[in-house]
């Protein structure tokens, strides 16, 4: 989240359907078949990669091995974990292969590596901690995250919750390889003795859990002993604790109190001096600290030293206050007494790296002398010419064989330095967008245009690379949601979201420069919803929702945005769909009652056509088939897929497909008559990409058991100038896009 765009919903998973495994197949989705078809012949084989946008996400936590050079982890908030492929110079995805069924466990809570076996790597998994998400999961891999072995726990994780950007909770105890320590939210202390293949509540461990609390923050060994940061205390009980022999706890004696020290955040050891530096704020973050500070714990006399680079509450020059919190430590393994600390949420004076090499005593600000080059990933320049130095800056790391190379994350990217005065993202193959809208246009020098949570919109003119011109200003908008083309006219282009200097805007070039409208609903500061242009561009459909799910009335515009007014017949909230051929037609699909809407005056007017449709969720997508009149395509999750080529008047139920999420359509196979159709959609056995070259008679899946993203409902695009190729959004992994090998 970017700072100007705080009003901006933050990116939220969405609940979805059943997934297994299955062979890559061409089968119809038949009705009662219990699994997918043995694999054919002619199925075609495709090769899937990110379309380069390059991080978008907030980087939770980085972790370079002890013991191998050039080995690291980054996990992510919502889109899995990395490995760093040094040679490479990139990040390598572990968890493409969760489907459908485990989107929650894309959400990576922790990570822990084994010292002593440097391939042994540990992840703790889950998004959510609600009632509504299922239970974490411990994922154990010998081969460096190749290949998985799965843990199903009986607690739930929340990695996309206040505090997940804190330290690792989960942890190799440092005596014994076998022994894993695991902290949880709200269920209390764990441990495994078997490698994590089983686990139970840890005896001893003193603090209470409770059902709305942050638990334990961080795990961290310091030579034989454990220490545990606890995150429900209340400036005045203890809120660090430590087991020399993992059999009993204790509090850690002379540990800091009051409100600048109630939440541990991170902690990092330095085994030169033996001294535990450990950072605090007054709340987990990232969002909602205001006060923090920095102590240092000599661990074989237990001295305590507060070592705070500097104290939050003065005044910036502008006469604001200057609050934040302390978030990354990280110690340099080949310096005694040198460590680097971050602030986070340090909104007014900008988010910083302190830097010390004589134990505390004095700090310097790497912020200060930093040179920023964002030329790989010109988005992060947010439309203001230079980029941040970041914020959100909790995951802070060090090379242990080199240091002056020195990583931290924040809420887009992941800085990196090889001499602690030039930074750059380091973050290729690490994509954590989540995205909400593509369009592939027919003509022009993009085959591609999105719309994304935190980033907006973006003209990706190479997919192999990071878009030229970053995101859409003028203006720019933190989170879309509406992009539209006209397809009579598709160098005119639509786009609604949020932003804080306007909510809509238009392109006369297919998406490349934009312009604001010259005017707005009052609704769409607080409620941007989708947006439509008729198929010549001559008028537009706004719809509005609220980020809490409140619906309002469509407005109208005739002029280019100039002047608008309200649709009172069109159902609130809907999405507006436009005829692709036919100017004066419009469509809605009001998912309360299960009903077909059309306008044939331009969208004055909408009066309902089919009825008695699945009605009651609001994710059922509604899409016209390109260069048609009333050829319509209604996707209603288990309730299959529904076509109508009179304009909505009549519904018929597409037999071969037994449950369909998202659909869109691109160039038609050789000979063909019909566009090729992509949709995410069900057998009753997985959750699976599809291609269809026959009007939807037959269905083939297009992606395999190694990539599968999650969930994938969001929306799905063909190219229309490339046969076979085609776009999937994902919620944490970026654009995929596949292409027949």
């Amino acid at each position: 989240m970017h700072a100007s765009l705080s009003r901006s919903p933050s990116r939220r998973a969405v609940l979805a359907g059943t997934a297994a495994a299955a062979a890559l197949t061409a089968v119809p989705f038949a009705p009662g078949r219990a699994h997918a078809a043995e694999d054919t012949a002619d199925a075609p084989a495709y090769r899937w990669r990110n379309v380069v946008i390059g991080g978008t996400g907030f980087i939770t936590g980085v972790l370079f091995h002890p013991r191998v050079r050039g080995l690291a982890y980054a996990r992510t908030d919502i889109g899995g974990a990395y490995r760093w492929d040094d040679r490479a110079d990139r990040w390598i995805p572990l968890l493409d292969h969760l489907g459908w069924d485990d989107w929650n466990l894309l959400g990576v809570e922790a990570m822990a590596v084994d010292p002593a076996h440097p391939n042994r790597l540990y992840l703790a998994c889950g998004t959510y901690s609600q009632d509504w998400s299922a239970n974490g999961a411990i994922l154990r891999s010998e081969d460096r995250g190749r290949t998985w072995q799965r843990t199903d726990l009986t607690v739930k994780l929340g990695a996309n919750e206040d505090g997940r950007g804190t330290g690792e909770r989960l942890l190799v105890d440092p005596r014994d390889s076998d022994t894993l320590w695991l902290g949880t939210r709200h269920d209390g202390l764990w441990k495994s003795v078997d490698r994590g293949a089983t686990w139970a509540p840890a005896t001893g461990f003193p603090a209470t859990p409770s059902a709305t609390g942050q638990g334990v923050t961080l795990l961290v060994a310091a030579r034989r002993a454990v220490y545990a940061g606890w995150g429900d205390a209340d400036g005045t009980a203890p809120n660090l604790f430590r087991t020399p022999d993992g059999i009993t706890w204790e509090p850690v004696p002379g540990q800091p109190a009051g409100t600048a020290a109630r939440v541990p955040v991170r902690a990092a050891y330095d085994r030169h001096t033996h001294e535990l530096y450990v950072t605090y704020a007054d709340a987990p973050g990232p969002n909602g600290q205001s006060t923090g500070s920095v102590h240092k714990l000599r661990t074989v006399n237990g001295r305590w030293t507060e070592v705070t680079p500097v104290e939050p509450g003065t005044t910036t020059p502008d006469g604001g206050a200057d609050s934040f919190g302390y978030g990354g430590v990280a110690v340099d393994a080949r310096r005694p007494g040198t460590a680097v600390v971050s602030t986070n949420n340090r909104w007014a004076a900008v988010d910083t790296l302190y830097r010390t090499t004589d134990g505390g005593r004095s700090w310097t600000s790497l912020k200060d002398s930093a040179v920023l080059d964002v030329s790989e990933t010109p988005y992060l320049e947010w439309g203001e010419g230079k980029p941040k130095f970041g914020w959100w800056i909790q995951a802070v790391a060090l090379d242990p064989y080199d240091s002056k190379h020195l990583v931290y994350g924040t809420g887009a990217t992941l800085y990196g330095t090889r001499d602690l005065r030039r930074w750059a993202p380091q973050i290729r193959g690490l994509e954590e967008t989540s995205v909400t809208q593509l369009i592939s246009p027919p003509t022009g020098r993009a085959h591609l245009l999105s719309g994304s949570r935190d980033i907006g919109v973006m003209y990706h003119e190479r997919l192999t690379a990071s878009p030229a011109h970053g995101m859409a200003t003028n203006p720019v908008s933190g989170s879309a949601t509406g992009l539209a083309q006209a397809a009579r006219r598709p160098a005119y282009v639509v786009r609604a979201g949020w932003g804080d200097h306007g909510n809509g805007a238009y392109s006369n070039d297919g998406g490349r420069t934009w312009a604001p409208f010259a005017a707005q609903p009052d609704l769409a500061k607080s409620a941007p919803g989708p947006i439509a242009t008729n198929a010549d561009g001559s008028v537009l459909l706004w719809s509005f929702v609220h980020w809490d799910g409140t619906r309002y009335p469509a407005h109208r515009s005739a002029d280019n945005g100039t002047t608008w007014s309200e649709i009172p017949s069109f159902p609130k909230g809907a999405t507006p769909v436009a005829d692709p051929a036919e100017p004066a037609l419009f469509y809605a699909y009001d998912t309360d009652t299960g009903t077909l809407l059309a306008s044939t005056d331009g969208g004055r007017s909408f009066t309902a056509r089919a009825s008695g449709l699945p009605a009651g969720d609001a994710q059922y997508k509604l899409v016209a088939a390109p260069g048609r009149t009333g050829d319509l395509w209604l996707s209603t999750k288990y309730n299959g897929l529904h076509r109508s080529t009179d304009g909505g008047v009549t519904f018929t139920k597409v037999e071969s497909c037994w449950a369909s999420h998202t659909l869109g359509f691109g160039k038609a196979a050789d000979g063909a008559g019909y566009p090729a159709i992509y949709q995410v959609g069900s057998t009753e056995a997985i959750t699976a990409v599809y291609r269809s070259d026959d009007e939807a008679k037959s269905w083939t899946r297009i992606n395999d058991d190694q990539h599968q993203w999650g969930w994938t409902g969001e929306t799905i695009t063909g190219d229309p100038r490339v046969h076979g190729r085609v776009y999937l959004a994902t919620n944490g992994r970026g654009i995929q896009y596949g292409e027949p090998r």
